[in-house]
């Protein structure tokens, strides 16, 4: 029976061990700090909160954030666009995404060389924000959900790590269909969509997240507020209980603004991760996989 061996460290390898686990601990404190604090504050008073910071007492604690972010039927309907748009979105981007890395996986494919450096070019030149709205408003998707679900669907990276990922993947199992009479789309279909799961998971929970997390696209491109995803919902929220500079009002109205908007501001911070932190966990094991086993021609 074989007994484990513990490896033995040298004084320089152990100082350098210990200096990587304090940077290491330093960089998870400060991803985990800030998430506690935004949590924290959601359910705190404001008034509370700015005088004396957290505070643990059960009566400095309130709903009523959530409650003003709950109540109102447009973070509703957001919610109902955005898992809409995420949805869709990342069915679309994943099934073009393979599309395309699959016949750029394959050496033989005529053109391939011709064809990778177009995807290159891509990724470093655009025509800029007032061309595309341009192009976008001459194909009338202006205030309509393609102008959201179409421009961005193909990402040229997501499309190099599938074709990374199709590189991995012996070649018998190519020659093993085609003797059983499979075409390239038969194969395609039945052969490599069933192994490919784990990048399918990693792109799609990387396009889910992008499209989720999205405003900008929204806020140019949807006039109609019952289009708008949660994200611009939220920002209106925010936008319209913050008092500008300039508004006439007495002080004790916009003292009871700025209240409400910060008290708005950490509970919509939560209400709009929530459903990421939900959905990671049934991700994360398809996740490691296909980023290590993708990355890696075998």
């Amino acid at each position: 029976m074989e007994t484990s061996r513990k490896i033995k460290y040298s004084g320089i390898d152990r100082l350098i061990l210990g200096i990587a686990y304090v940077l290491l601990g330093l960089f998870v404190l400060s991803i985990v700090i800030p998430l506690i604090y935004v949590v924290l504050a959601s359910f705190m008073d404001p008034t509370v909160l700015n005088n004396q910071g957290l505070s643990f007492r059960i009566k400095d604690w309130t709903l009523d954030a959530y409650r003003r972010v709950l109540e109102n039927e447009m973070i509703w309907r957001g919610f109902f666009n955005s898992f809409f748009y995420s949805l869709a979105f990342t069915a679309i981007s994943v099934f073009i995404t393979l599309l395309a890395a699959y016949p750029m996986s394959k050496k033989e494919f005529v053109g391939r060389n011709f064809f990778n450096v177009i995807f290159l070019i891509t990724m470093f030149f655009g025509g800029g924000m007032i061309p595309t709205f341009i192009l976008i408003n001459r194909l009338h998707m202006v205030n309509t959900v393609w102008a959201i679900l179409i421009p961005g669907a193909f990402n040229v990276w997501n499309m190099i790590l599938a074709r990374t990922y199709y590189q991995s993947i012996p070649k018998e199992l190519r020659e093993a269909s085609s003797i059983d009479g499979a075409n390239e789309i038969q194969h395609f279909f039945k052969i490599m969509i069933p192994v490919c799961k784990p990048i399918i998971a990693v792109l799609a929970l990387w396009s889910f997240v992008g499209m989720w997390n999205s405003y900008f696209d929204a806020l140019i491109y949807l006039n109609d507020a019952d289009l708008q995803p949660l994200q611009l919902v939220l920002r209106s929220i925010l936008v319209q209980n913050t008092p500008q500079p300039g508004m006439i009002a007495d002080i004790q109205s916009t003292a009871e603004m700025a209240k409400v908007a910060e008290q708005l501001k950490y509970a919509t911070i939560v209400v709009s991760s929530l459903p990421l932190l939900i959905m990671y966990p049934f991700f994360q094991k398809y996740f490691d996989k296909g980023i290590m086993v993708g990355s890696v021609k075998g």
